[in-house]
């Protein structure tokens, strides 16, 4: 059992040695309220962090996410800005990430091109779209209904974690417990085996980037109602964070093996290391650099493990 979820607990490990380091170094970080204010950010990370598992499973990658996140954002702005109720306004921003990332899937698995590309030209085409539609201009004027979802700041920062939290217990249910769930992890070990054992790849390929797309923009919401206004550029570099904190949680790259376990505290040990940058005295600046080389390591890691099972293969079939 321990081998199994081995990088799981080394990601856990890992972060609970910063909130030691932090704990010793300085204590002001949990004296400040900014621990809690690191695990509110963390909450739409974490939703996003989901839909990202569920691509990487079925042997794909989205890096579009962050450009996915800004638009729905300001799209959420603009409609309680309109007047919608903030029912309408979660219904409608969670379709609209649905067809962003219907869009992304039907380039992927409708037309086979390679997921990487697609959604390399989906994160400029969004991004430079809205740079133009908004030229940096924040969505202000909200009403009280949009900020911390029209709550007190306590009771609408523990909603927003609340929200992320059954989220994050749905899917991991479903992932161990539905048919669905199966059918995503057969299909990143192996299109080919799934399709002989009666699931359809495409089908999967497609609806887990509609998956991705309608918990990224409940991602951009719940990150949006934290703010008096919501910010065009607010899912800049998004993309790596997620990524990194799936590919360090565990779910290998090459899809089919994982479990959103491992996102979760990759999810909290990356949202923590930004602001320990800070309270330790570092640059904050090397936050990015420090999350390429936890993916790199990441997936050097993952590429050791494979070509170790290859090697033992082998050796199994020669004998």
């Amino acid at each position: 059992m321990v081998r199994r979820f081995q990088r799981e607990l080394s990601v856990a490990a890992a972060y609970a040695v910063l909130l030691l380091v932090l704990l010793c170094a300085s204590p002001s970080f949990f004296r400040s309220n900014q621990f809690i204010a690191t695990l509110i950010a963390a909450a739409p990370l974490l939703v996003a962090a989901v839909g990202m598992t569920l691509v990487i499973l079925s042997r794909h990658i989205d890096i579009s996410i962050g450009s996915q996140l800004s638009l729905c954002g300001i799209a959420a702005g603009l409609l309680a800005k309109a007047g919608l109720p903030m029912p309408g306004v979660a219904a409608t921003v969670v379709l609209l990430g649905g067809l962003l990332g219907a869009m992304n899937g039907a380039l992927v698995a409708g037309l086979g091109l390679p997921s990487i590309v697609v959604t390399l030209a989906t994160m400029v085409i969004l991004r430079e779209g809205l740079r133009w539609w908004r030229e940096g201009e924040f969505v202000r004027d909200l009403p009280a209904s949009f900020q911390w979802f029209g709550f007190e700041q306590d009771a609408g920062q523990w909603l927003i974690v609340g929200i992320a939290l059954a989220i994050f217990v749905t899917f991991a249910w479903g992932l161990k417990y539905l048919a669905a769930g199966r059918a995503v992890y057969a299909t990143g070990s192996s299109p080919e085996a799934a399709f002989l054992a009666g699931i359809r790849p495409r089908r999967v390929s497609f609806a887990v980037f509609v998956a991705a797309g309608a918990l990224t923009a409940l991602a951009a919401l719940l990150h949006s109602v934290r703010f008096a206004s919501v910010d065009p550029n607010a899912g800049i570099g998004k993309e790596l964070t997620v990524i990194a904190a799936v590919v360090v949680g565990g779910v290998a790259i090459s899809g089919g093996r994982g479990t959103l376990i491992g996102p979760l505290f990759g999810v909290l040990l990356l949202g923590t290391i930004g602001p320990a940058l800070v309270f330790l005295g570092a640059e904050a600046h090397w936050e990015k650099a420090l999350q390429g080389l936890i993916i790199l390591l990441a997936v050097a890691g993952d590429a050791i493990q494979l070509t170790r099972r290859a090697h033992v293969g082998a050796q199994l079939a020669n004998h």
